[in-house]
């Protein structure tokens, strides 16, 4: 069984893809419904507008026929996306009171690229608290934004390397045979991305595991990106997640990098703003470069700052609120799974669930696999197929259960969930 996957980024003229199985399947997706080459476009231009992955095609055909339970109540139920749709109640409390509300001129004119000083102050507070750092992190190492791309156009390739074991698990011996691979294939390994918790697993690696993959990346001078968008969702109280900035001596503090953001651990994946924290200054400079592609309302940076540094609501109503939330509708959702016999990965944190639907498949195939995905999304729900995360056996879906329980429920009861009879 390989499922789990790690990233390895390298330098390669190529432009960026999945595994070859996704692709050669994601032509099977598109089919005749592709949009032609234009002549007003530059292949670059025909490029963009031609790719749609699996998750981008899903959420397009949910975007056209949402459910609504009055407006349209035989629309899609959207369980494949992963946004947490349980807070609302919560955040429009906050967000609705006076202090979210201010303007001045410096909210409304240019300003650092990568943040305003009093955002990047309140986001290096929140995570030396929240991160447990061993002393304070420096707002100057915070680059804020509406989002970072890693790869530059026809510039970058993502080698994905294939765990085969089980429980499903990465080790520094899977990361060294990935490396292997990765350069008897010609490729030039300069990073290594880790996810912690994990998409779509939703799997927390220990503090010594992780001091062990940053060990491997420093002996092989990779920079390692670590994600750590998920750290506030474990729902389990016995479980505790270490972030990688509570570590007392890094291996490579000038090539870790952490990334951060409002979507998940907040219930805000509208809210378009994400951080890195690195002690690279090289690094920080290149991005206030870049930051002019993408940088934040003064409005917004003001509202995220009082949310961080509200400390009272964050720990007495909304984190505990939330995480009672994703609790109840984690337990809905695998209540309903072992019902009906469907084996998952049974974890601790994140918004979702990786279920196995393999012998429901009509052959072990990825083209099976994607007629079943197809097969739930013409019964109204979406979830997510296991090669849009490149996942090397077909047949895994994730299943994202943060959502109000009448749109869970609603979701269960469609014939998908019924397969089995």
């Amino acid at each position: 069984m390989r499922v789990e996957r790690i990233y390895l980024l390298c330098s390669q003229p190529t432009s960026v893809k999945t595994c070859q199985v996704s692709q050669e399947v994601l032509g099977t997706l598109r089919g005749s419904e592709a949009p032609g080459h234009s002549i007003y476009l530059s292949s670059r231009g025909n490029s963009i507008r031609q790719h749609q992955g699996i998750l981008q095609e899903g959420f397009i055909q949910y975007a056209m026929d949402k459910y609504h339970q009055t407006d349209n109540p035989d629309g899609i139920v959207n369980l494949g996306t992963s946004e947490n749709k349980l807070c609302y109640d919560l955040l429009y409390k906050r967000l609705t009171k006076p202090d979210m509300l201010h303007v001045e001129p410096s909210l409304l004119q240019y300003s650092s690229w990568i943040g305003h000083t009093f955002l990047r102050e309140e986001v290096a507070k929140f995570l030396s608290h929240y991160c447990c750092s061993p002393k304070p992190l420096r707002a100057d190492n915070v680059s804020s934004s509406n989002g970072y791309n890693l790869s530059e156009y026809r510039k970058k390739v993502f080698f994905f390397f294939f765990l085969n074991s089980r429980p499903f698990h990465l080790t520094v011996g899977k990361l060294e045979a990935g490396l292997r691979k990765a350069k008897q294939e010609g490729k030039n390994i300069r990073a290594l991305i880790l996810m912690n918790p994990h998409n779509p697993l939703a799997e927390i690696y220990t503090p010594k595991e992780m001091i062990a993959f940053l060990e491997f990346a420093k002996r092989n001078e990779l920079h390692a990106i670590v994600d750590e968008v998920y750290m506030l969702t474990v729902f389990d109280e016995s479980v505790t997640f270490h972030s990688v900035l509570s570590i007392e001596s890094l291996p490579d503090p000038q090539r870790t990098h952490v990334m951060w953001g409002m979507s998940k651990d907040f219930a805000m994946a509208g809210i378009r703003i994400g951080t890195l924290y690195t002690v690279n200054t090289d690094l920080v400079e290149a991005l206030a470069q870049l930051g002019s592609f993408h940088g934040l309302p003064g409005t917004l940076q003001h509202q995220v700052a009082q949310l961080l540094r509200d400390r009272d609501w964050i720990n007495n109503e909304f984190l505990p609120g939330n995480r009672c939330r994703l609790k109840s509708s984690h337990s809905l959702l695998t209540t309903e799974l072992r019902s009906i016999g469907i084996p998952f990965l049974d974890r601790p944190a994140g918004l979702y669930v990786w279920a196995d639907f393999r012998k429901y498949l009509s052959e072990s195939s990825f083209e099976a696999e994607l007629a079943l995905w197809r097969r739930f999304l013409r019964h109204k729900v979406l979830l997510s197929c296991g090669q849009a995360f490149s996942c090397s056996t077909p047949g895994w879906f994730r299943i994202v259960f943060a959502d109000q329980q009448p749109q869970l429920q609603l979701g269960q009861s469609h014939p998908l969930f019924y397969i089995s009879s």
